[in-house]
C-alpha cells in the first residue's frame, strides 16, 4: 500500500458525516497520504430552485450554491476543530454538478488511488442503495473504494445477521 498518496472522501458534509471523516483521516494518517475531501452539490437540487423561481418566489440559485458551500466549508471545519489530524494533508474540493459524474473525474483529474465512503448519502433507507451515489461509484470507480459503516448501522447489519 505504498502507492496510496491520495484518498478521496465524499462527504455531504451534514452532521451525520464527521464519522466517515474520522475513518478516512484515519486512514490518510496510517498511510502518509493526502485526504481529498470532495462534496459536491447535486444540479438536481439547483434545478429544484429554478423551478420554485418559476412559481414566483425569490430564489437565487447562485446564492443558494454559495450558501450550501459555506455551510459545507463551516461543518467541515467543525470537523477539523474536533479532530486531530494534520491539516496540511487535507484539501477541500466543492463542485456542482451530478455527483457520480463529477467524482469519478476528480478521480482522474486528482490522480486519487483510493476511496473512503459510506453506503448512504440523504436517506437511512436500505432500498435507497440501489442506485445510489455509493453503488455507482463501486461500479464503476477505476480505484479501490473501502465500504465505512458507522457504529449504529454496523450493530444493525449484525443483527440482522444473527437473526438470519
Amino acid at each position: 500500500m505504498d502507492d496510496v498518496k491520495k484518498i478521496m472522501v465524499p462527504l455531504t458534509l451534514n452532521l451525520n458525516s464527521e464519522g466517515l471523516f474520522n475513518y478516512a483521516a484515519q486512514i490518510a494518517a496510517l498511510l502518509n497520504a493526502q485526504l481529498i475531501v470532495a462534496s459536491i452539490i447535486n444540479s438536481r437540487d439547483i434545478s429544484a430552485i429554478g423551478m420554485v423561481t418559476s412559481l414566483g418566489y425569490k430564489v437565487d440559485s447562485e446564492h443558494y450554491v454559495e450558501g450550501v458551500k459555506a455551510e459545507r466549508e463551516k461543518i467541515l471545519e467543525q470537523f477539523l476543530s474536533r479532530s486531530s489530524v494534520n491539516r496540511e494533508n487535507i484539501r477541500t474540493i466543492i463542485k456542482v454538478g451530478n455527483p457520480v459524474d463529477k467524482l469519478l473525474k476528480l478521480i482522474v483529474k486528482e490522480d486519487i488511488d483510493m476511496i473512503v465512503m459510506g453506503v448512504k448519502g440523504r436517506t437511512d433507507l436500505e432500498h435507497v442503495f440501489v442506485g445510489s451515489v455509493a453503488e455507482k461509484l463501486f461500479r464503476r470507480s477505476p480505484v479501490p473504494v473501502i465500504s465505512y459503516r458507522d457504529e449504529k448501522s454496523s450493530k444493525r447489519l449484525r443483527k440482522k445477521i444473527k437473526l438470519a
